[in-house]
């Protein structure tokens, strides 16, 4: 009985020394932290050093937005003029990633479970069957639906496999969504918070 006690003392004080350590940790983190957001053209910086870095010449970086959680890229493939994905940029730290949902998951040739990773089941081949025209008109549809007062850009960027346009309200960008250029299916962008500004770009 003794020698249970024991070892459960062992491991409760274990744990209290593992939460104490995580909770350190996690101040020294936030502490690193900048307080203070990076700026458009840092974010823009960023995208770019980002695309030296993955090594492919025929990459250019054609627009840069900033919102209230993050900055958000576009990059096109000079060759085809097809937008080829899409980017976060991190608005304390400046760090870049893929952006999630459609750009990782509808993306035929650089998404996360296409280009970028290897095969993946199930990947859409061949031509979309959705126009850019059509693209819009679902995107207006479903935001009379789920958003109504808002409406579709006309802009409409294709990317591989599928489209992403600008959601506005009062002729000002509210927020993003894409359309599936097989399917149809919409997915809003929910993770970008308010539109502040943007920064179009012309190589």
């Amino acid at each position: 009985m003794k020698q249970l006690l024991k070892w459960t003392g062992l491991i409760l004080l274990a744990a209290a020394v593992g939460l104490a350590l995580a909770f350190a940790f996690t101040a020294i983190v936030k502490s690193r932290r900048s307080v203070v957001p990076i700026t458009l053209d840092q974010a823009v910086e960023s995208s770019r050093q980002y695309l030296a870095a993955y090594g492919n010449s025929d990459l250019t970086l054609t627009e840069v937005m900033e919102f209230a959680d993050n900055f958000y890229s576009e990059v096109e493939d000079k060759s085809t003029g097809v937008h080829a994905f899409e980017l976060l940029i991190d608005r304390y730290t400046g760090d870049v990633s893929p952006e999630p949902g459609p750009n990782m998951m509808w993306n035929t040739s650089y998404g996360h479970m296409g280009g970028m990773m290897g095969g993946w089941r199930g990947r859409q081949t061949g031509s979309i069957s959705v126009t850019p025209e059509r693209a819009r008109e679902i995107a207006q549809g479903w935001l009379d639906q789920f958003l109504p007062g808002m409406s579709a850009a006309e802009q409409t960027d294709a990317f591989y496999g599928y489209y992403t346009i600008h959601v506005m309200r009062d002729d000002q960008v509210y927020g993003m969504l894409s359309v599936n250029g097989f399917s149809g299916d919409v997915w809003y962008h929910t993770w970008h918070g308010d539109f502040i500004g943007m920064k179009e770009l012309e190589e």
